[in-house]
């Protein structure tokens, strides 16, 4: 019997020091972490979160593992992070667009980022871009206005999620050069990229990030970034601004929070890991790769640069009246 009793103990002790709350009287992290991110996988967001992981997981000594959870702007995976424990072993990968436009979208929606998420550090900024099929003879993002002006009503465009950035963009562009066209959602680039090649959109706009690869094989031409200045990688590319001068800055950006009730300690220690990482240049390197471009920030920060950020987005959006009518 006292045999039993000890292998009892001993079974609960076990789980006790494998459970978050025993960890957290660890040194952290002291076990996996999960990272949501709010899209599928292969989008922009996805691609720039499995680096950071990667980095992180070396770092600790833990797994950094990603968990994807698309839909709505972020808002489904936002519910999935807000509702985790706050210890720290769940991170958010946000995305500028659930910043800008799901607070103005959708005002009723129960999680405000800033409001309620605790700030850890920005990650990087993915230009936008515009790409059409190759075969659709237009080199130029003027070009293609000529294009659809000529058309009115009969033009396609693709982007992803209602509501995300790379809808805002397109009907900012819309909007600037007095288009008609239909926007087409997708839930991800492949499908998007699928419908492009097949001549099912004339126009598609994504981060930068996804599209090299089919930039790279030849299929879609890239005609302009929403860069404030060209890209070193694409010289050749004119900016959207070139065309569009009020278009001066379009870009996706993603940061690290964890969820609401998260230790400030926590927090500021990822924060100061992730800025590790990010200096490292081999990283840096990678992500100049996919069109990424570091910008490290502390929590404050970061706070200070998504509030310059929803103001820069707040009149366009007002202006192509996407604010929830509800």
């Amino acid at each position: 019997m006292r045999m039993r009793s000890t292998l009892s103990l001993a079974i609960v002790a076990a789980w006790l020091a494998a459970s978050p709350a025993a960890a957290q009287t660890q040194p952290y992290p002291s076990a996996p972490v999960r990272l949501v991110v709010t899209t599928g996988a292969g989008a922009s967001p996805d691609v720039v979160a499995r680096i950071v992981a990667e980095n992180l997981s070396k770092l600790w000594k833990q797994q950094v593992f990603v968990t994807n959870h698309p839909g709505a702007a972020g808002s489904i995976g936002m519910k999935v992070a807000g509702t985790a424990p706050a210890d720290g072993y769940t991170l958010m990968h946000a995305m500028s667009s659930s910043f800008v436009a799901l607070p103005e979208i959708a005002q009723k929606f129960p999680y405000d980022l800033v409001r309620d998420f605790v700030s850890i550090g920005f990650i990087c900024e993915a230009p936008m871009a515009f790409v059409v099929p190759a075969s659709l003879g237009v080199n130029t993002l003027g070009e293609f206005i000529d294009y659809v002006k000529k058309r009115p009503g009969k033009v396609n465009v693709g982007t992803l999620s209602h509501g995300g950035m790379t809808h805002l963009v397109a009907e900012w562009i819309r909007s600037e050069a007095k288009l008609d066209f239909t926007s087409i959602h997708y839930p991800g680039t492949p499908a998007g990229l699928t419908d492009l090649m097949g001549g099912r959109v004339e126009g598609f706009v994504d981060g930068l990030a996804s599209l090299t690869g089919a930039i790279a094989g030849g299929k879609v031409k890239l005609i302009a970034v929403g860069s404030e200045k060209r890209l070193p990688n694409f010289p050749n590319t004119p900016t959207f601004s070139e065309t569009l001068p009020t278009v001066k800055r379009a870009a996706g950006w993603f940061s690290l929070m964890a969820p609401p009730g998260a230790s400030p300690a926590v927090a500021e220690k990822v924060s100061e890991d992730l800025r590790k990482v990010l200096s490292d240049p081999e990283l840096r390197a990678k992500f100049e790769t996919v069109s990424c471009y570091t910008r490290p920030m502390n929590p404050k920060e970061l706070l200070t640069f998504i509030r310059e950020e929803q103001a820069l987005w707040r009149p366009v959006l007002g202006q192509i009246g996407m604010k929830d009518k509800k």
